[in-house]
């Protein structure tokens, strides 16, 4: 059986393979089976699923196929991916499944399962699902379809909202203006009664889901509508969710747009000012500007990089003991509260650190200053290791040396395509493009 898990659980168009209702049932029918044998009893699952309009076929679909192979199933109904992280370690259920595509057009959905702790399920049992699927069986055709069972859908999102409002102080956004487009996805009904319980005036938009409109020209892929509201209306702060509010993105109330590495900045600030960041290291991605690692240093801070993807930011934050990291996309993980990227909870982190300087939201990015960047894409015939091509490796060498601690050099394969990207940051825009483009004739002759 090919591979269907990703490194973000299964993805695709909704009713096609494998999101078709046959194979949705089996997914349902393996992952119950399967723990049923690693347990000895019946599992206990609980779904959540975004606003697209194949949430609800596609959660019946599921909790069918895990019935009939003996598992206990509950929905919590429209919830963010962290939000069904927390519920199931919260309510004592054995998996949780999240029914979404997160930034993705509504016509995709997916299937994202995580245990107890917060963590995704392991290979081992992502391959004995595709196994299963694999030999295929009956599907909905020769089975009934069951009621999902919402009858505590309100206790699991009320649990959720306590949970992220605990380590708040009452009415701390008292006074302030929050802007909030909501991507018209999971977040849209939580995020503005969150924000406004803790005193917030929230001018909330995009939060009118009619299974279509979700991701739709709007949310964190899409700030501009975010930075007109914010100047029309006069807010203090503004953020924006992708569909299943996994990820946040910031507007100052100037205007600006404060991404992923920002946050992370001001949240170091905030974190190292509180005694809270023992390791005195930051995790992020290669992806991350060469600004945020300078800043950080200038306090004494470690920035960390890993391969790009949240999953592997998680395995460092873990295995490394650090209570911070994340991607310039706005995926942030504070695992100390949580192992699953969380919109809301940042959102709260960042507005709390802003609103305890006393200063606007722009001078918390005081300090950060994003470095140029140039890209190059190179046609090549193999995609040789660079160190394995001494012409290149020297020349990658000698960029570095040029960069000398105040730019730096990535060099890697497009996944899809016979390119090599050059990427290069540093203080100067010139200085960078013509070191991007000198590189790039080398490893074109190279591997030409």
């Amino acid at each position: 059986m090919a591979k269907l898990f990703g490194t973000d659980g299964i993805r695709g168009e909704a009713g096609v393979f494998p999101l078709d209702t046959d194979t949705v049932f089996l997914i349902g029918r393996s992952l119950a089976a399967r723990m049923k044998e690693k347990l000895g009893r019946k599992p206990k699952f609980v779904t959540g699923r975004d606003t697209r309009e194949s949430g609800g076929w596609i959660e019946t679909c599921f909790h069918s196929g895990a019935v009939s192979a003996g598992a206990l199933c509950e929905s919590a109904g429209v919830i963010t991916t962290p939000g069904v992280a927390f519920v199931t370690g919260e309510f004592g259920f054995d998996l949780g499944v999240v029914l979404s595509a997160s930034h993705n057009p509504f016509y995709d959905n997916g299937i994202k399962v995580f245990t107890p702790t917060g963590r995704k399920i392991d290979d081992e049992l992502e391959r004995l699902v595709e196994s299963d699927i694999g030999a295929g069986n009956s599907g909905t055709g020769s089975s009934p379809q069951v009621t999902v069972d919402c009858s505590r859908e309100g206790d699991f999102r009320g649990s959720y909202l306590d949970h992220l409002r605990v380590e708040q102080s009452e009415s701390f956004l008292k006074g302030r203006r929050v802007a909030v487009d909501c991507a018209n996805g999971a977040a849209s009904k939580l995020a503005p009664y969150l924000l406004r319980s803790l005193g917030a005036e929230v001018l909330s938009f995009n939060d009118q889901p009619d299974g279509r409109n979700i991701n739709e020209k709007c949310g964190s892929l899409h700030l501009d509508q975010l930075q007109t509201k914010v100047i029309e209306t006069g807010s203090d702060l503004a953020v924006a969710f992708d569909g299943d509010a996994d990820r946040s993105l910031f507007v100052d109330e100037k205007g600006n747009i404060v991404d992923g590495d920002a946050t992370l900045w001001i949240m170091a600030k905030a974190m190292q000012d509180r005694g809270e960041l023992g390791s005195g290291k930051v995790i992020a991605t290669v992806m991350s500007n060469i600004g945020l690692e300078i800043a950080l240093r200038s306090l004494g801070i470690e920035l960390v990089r890993t391969a790009v993807g949240d999953k592997y930011v998680l395995e460092e934050l873990i295995s490394s003991g650090c209570e911070i990291g994340g991607e310039q996309s706005g995926h942030v993980i504070f695992p100390k509260e949580s192992l699953v990227g969380d919109g809301m909870m940042t959102a709260l982190r960042v507005f709390r650190a802003v609103t305890e300087s006393n200063r606007p939201f722009s001078e918390a990015v005081d300090g950060f200053q994003r470095f140029p960047q140039t890209l190059v894409n190179v046609k090549v015939g193999e995609k040789k290791p660079f160190d394995e091509v001494e012409v290149i490796k020297n020349a990658a060498d000698e960029t570095e040396k040029i960069l000398s601690g105040n730019g730096r050099l990535l060099l890697r394969y497009s996944g899809t395509e016979n390119l090599a990207r050059v990427m290069i940051e540093g203080r100067d825009q010139a200085e960078i493009e013509n070191l991007a483009t000198r590189l790039a004739e080398t490893i074109k002759t190279a591997l030409s």
